[in-house]
């Protein structure tokens, strides 16, 4: 079977150890705030951008690097982890898989102001490690692991 592959991007937003997450209203899942990187952007500033769009947050990346920069090269700001997710949507023979640059942010408040067209506020939730550790049923596995990862990240700087 043929299978196609995107470039994504996820970002587990972190305020005062709890982390940002929505019912996608597509999936049916709760997933943090994330999408497809354009062909003109690098992975950190499509999570920059995808997190402003649905959420209305400004954040800072929680990024570790080694400070490059030359006439021939920069360094980006790391992910924290790389997935392959296999995505349930088959179109005929073609499978459909995403590769997730997965960042971790810090907010700032907690205030959720979506741009127009996007997920209304009301789908977002804080959730915090206790309620990680017991999720609602449509929260993936991974999901729940990462955001503690995060939270635990994020808050001890």
């Amino acid at each position: 079977m043929e299978t196609t592959r995107h470039f994504v991007t996820s970002v587990y937003v972190v305020h005062d150890g709890a982390t940002l997450l929505h019912e996608h209203d597509r999936l049916g899942l709760w997933l943090p705030p994330g999408g497809h990187i354009d062909r003109d952007e690098l992975p950190h500033e499509a999570a920059l951008r995808e997190v402003n769009e649905e959420t209305g947050l400004d954040v800072d990346l929680v990024a570790d690097a080694p400070d490059i920069d030359s006439a021939q090269a920069r360094t980006l700001p790391h992910p924290q982890q790389l997935q392959l997710e296999d995505i349930n949507v088959h179109q005929g023979d073609v499978g459909h898989q995403h590769i997730d640059f997965v960042y971790f942010a810090q907010a700032n408040h907690r205030r959720v102001d979506p741009n127009p067209g996007e997920q209304p506020a009301s789908d977002w939730s804080w959730f915090d490690a206790a309620a990680l550790a017991e999720p609602p049923s449509d929260m993936p596995a991974d999901v729940c692991a990462t955001g503690r990862s995060a939270i635990k990240r994020v808050t001890k700087g």
